[in-house]
Parts: C-alpha cells; sequence; structure tokens
C-alpha cells in the first residue's frame, strides 16, 4: 500500500503520545485493537494502509520527549504500566522526526513548516497532517479568507491551525482537524486545497458526551418527542482542560457540540454546555447531560446520563483511523472536503447526515468505494 507519514501537530501531547504508543503496541501484538473503528469486519477488504504503513513525525512546543511522555501516561493510567518499554524503540524513532513548532505567524512560519514536511516526507508516499494541538478561540472573520488569490497576500491573518492547513496543502499533504479549531474553515483554504488536488476532513473528534448526542438526539425526533432543553456540565483535567479554562478557547469547543443537537433536532434547543477545568483528573474527564423532554399529551420527563472516559484513550485510536482513511485518500486523488468522515467529528465538513448510524454506513461506503 505504500507508506504514509502522519504529522502530527502537537505532537508531544497526551492524544499524540497515546495514538504513536498505541500503534506501535498494536503492531507488535501488544495490544487488542479495542476502538479502532478501521478494525472492524465492515472494513475488511477496503485496502486501507496498515497500522505497519504509518510513519509519525509532527511538531510541538515543548520538548519532553516521547518515551517520558509515555512514562507519564502510564504512571496516570492512560497506558498500561508495562507498556512504555515494550515500544521505546518506536517512540524514539518518532521522537527523531519531531521538530520545534514554528515561532509567530505567517509567511516564514508556513515556510518553516512546509520545509519541515517536505523534508519528512522524503521515501514516504503521502503525507497527512493532523492537528491534536490545543484549541484556539474562533477566529475573527476577515476579507482575505474569502479567496485564495486575496490570502496569499496576507497570511498573517491566518491562525496557527489554518497556518498549517494552508501549508499542508502546499506541500501536497492532505489534513485532519481533530480539534474545533479554524483549520481549513476558510473558503480560501477549500480553493487551495482543490488546487493542489488534496484532501481535509475536520473538525473537531467526537469522542464522549457528544458522541452520545449524536445517538440520543435522532432517537427523540425519530420518535417524534419535543425536546426543551439540553444542558450539560464538562469537568476536564489535564491539558485540555486547561486550554478550555479559557473562554475564548471554550467558545469555540461549546459551538461546536451545539451543532449535533441543531441538526439532528431540526433547531436550537434551550439549556447551554459548562466546562469546568478540574486540575486533579488528570487526562480523565466526566460529562453530565440533562434532557427535559415532552411527550404525549405534554407530559413532560427528563433523561439523565454521566458519561466517564479517558481523553485519550477515547481519541488516538479514532486518530489513527484517520490517518488511514486520509492516507487512503490521497492515495486515490480525492480533492477538498470528505463528507463522508463526519462520522469522527462535531462539527464535520461538507454535506452530510448528522446521525451516528447515517454517519457509519456512509464512511462505509466511502472506504469501499
Amino acid at each position: 500500500m505504500g507508506k504514509i507519514g502522519v504529522w502530527l501537530v502537537g505532537a508531544r501531547g497526551s492524544v499524540a503520545t497515546t495514538a504513536v504508543a498505541g500503534a506501535a503496541a498494536m503492531r507488535a501484538g501488544l495490544a487488542a485493537r479495542t476502538g479502532c473503528v478501521t478494525e472492524l469486519p465492515d472494513f475488511a477488504g477496503a485496502e486501507l494502509p496498515g497500522l505497519g504503513d504509518l510513519v509519525f513525525g509532527g511538531h510541538d512546543v515543548v520538548d519532553t520527549p516521547l518515551v517520558k511522555r509515555a512514562d507519564q501516561l502510564a504512571a496516570a493510567g492512560v497506558l498500561p504500566p508495562a507498556l512504555p518499554g515494550p515500544v521505546s524503540a518506536e517512540l524514539e524513532a518518532a521522537e527523531a522526526r519531531l521538530r520545534p513548532a514554528p515561532s509567530g505567524g505567517g509567511r516564514a512560519a508556513i515556510d518553516q513548516i512546509v520545509a519541515d514536511l517536505t523534508e519528512f516526507r522524503a521515501g514516504l508516499d503521502h503525507v497527512v497532517v493532523i492537528n491534536v494541538s490545543s484549541t484556539e478561540p474562533p477566529c475573527a472573520p476577515h476579507p482575505a479568507h474569502e479567496s485564495l488569490a486575496a490570502l496569499e497576500g496576507a497570511l498573517e491573518v491566518l491562525p496557527p491551525s489554518a497556518q498549517y492547513a494552508y501549508a499542508a496543502f502546499r506541500a501536497g499533504c492532505g489534513f485532519v482537524d481533530f480539534t474545533p479549531s479554524t483549520g481549513a474553515r476558510l473558503p480560501a483554504l477549500d480553493e487551495l486545497a482543490r488546487t493542489a488536488s488534496q484532501p481535509y476532513a475536520g473538525r473537531d473528534g467526537k469522542t464522549g458526551e457528544t458522541l452520545l448526542r449524536s445517538v440520543l438526539a435522532p432517537m427523540f425526533a425519530q420518535r417524534g418527542l419535543n425536546v426543551l432543553a439540553w444542558s450539560g456540565t464538562n469537568l476536564l483535567g489535564g491539558g485540555d482542560g486547561a486550554t478550555l479554562a479559557d473562554p475564548g478557547a471554550a467558545s469555540s469547543k461549546n459551538a461546536s457540540k451545539q451543532q449535533v443537537l441543531e441538526r439532528n433536532l431540526g433547531g436550537s434547543v434551550g439549556g447551554e454546555v459548562h466546562i469546568d477545568y478540574v486540575p486533579a483528573l488528570g487526562d480523565w474527564k466526566t460529562a453530565w447531560d440533562h434532557v427535559l423532554f415532552e411527550g404525549f399529551l405534554g407530559a413532560r420527563m427528563t433523561l439523565q446520563l454521566t458519561w466517564q472516559g479517558c481523553d485519550s484513550a477515547l481519541a488516538a485510536p479514532l486518530v489513527l483511523d484517520l490517518a488511514r482513511l486520509t492516507g487512503k485518500a490521497c492515495r486515490d486523488g480525492v480533492a477538498g472536503p470528505i463528507a463522508e468522515f463526519g462520522f469522527f467529528f462535531k462539527d464535520p465538513v461538507g454535506a452530510g447526515p448528522h446521525d451516528l448510524a447515517s454517519q457509519y454506513a456512509a464512511l462505509r461506503e466511502w472506504a469501499h468505494r
């Protein structure tokens, strides 16, 4: 199938480290492939790149080596305690391919990203850039976002996630945004992706509370039950929680979360999502939802649910799935947004269904196309 480079933006973070360590463990037969959608029987024969075909590199602003990060995650219970040792050679190999993230912005930063991607892709068939870095605040609209011609003279208006999307397309790479940041979600960048014949997908990985919402919201709609209010509280630790303690970053995440409800219920509903940073939780998160709905003859009822999970363990296998699927898209010459990858995202690009069952069917069909 050829080698697929996976360039991780935020490569020493918890999600990226778990993905690299997990891929190494599965390749060595040290771990089951639980949580990997592309390992399900429905995707057998889809001619996807194998886990052994993935080569990892990336950027980060921190310099803690991947082996040490894996040890920290094992101590926190995210990785199995005995895992870092047996996969240390693969972690060190990936570490050797990591580079410091460029500082600043504009053309100088983008040129550095392009140069790093070009060096990385030597000897590889295709490269997929996957953004798993910290969430950005919403991007202020700018006229230069509307067309590629206008953007070329104003690259400094791009936030970091969009700089990576621009650089990825210029370097001939696919792009996936696993965060709710801007990424490739600008008309000028969509134009560039199509011009460069490169695929992109996103945004904001659907791993916990919103995954449940994408299943439950269609249930209410299909049973003719009127949802009056859907409220949620999220308790997060770790780097994600620290980032989302910032109101600007939290607003990006909340807007993404609400998309699932609005699109499945046919409009906005009452209630809000609150995100609270609880450092003691570490890499674990708890989400509590309260749904107030109206049934036959106006009878009011409620659904309450609690979701507790390990953020990195939920996200990492999806990152590997997206690397394999987008690698196939690069190999097959797909250009522009891949709506069928909406199964993985809260706020997917392109036109497609928003309930999980229909999204899964669309993904499966695309994989075998």
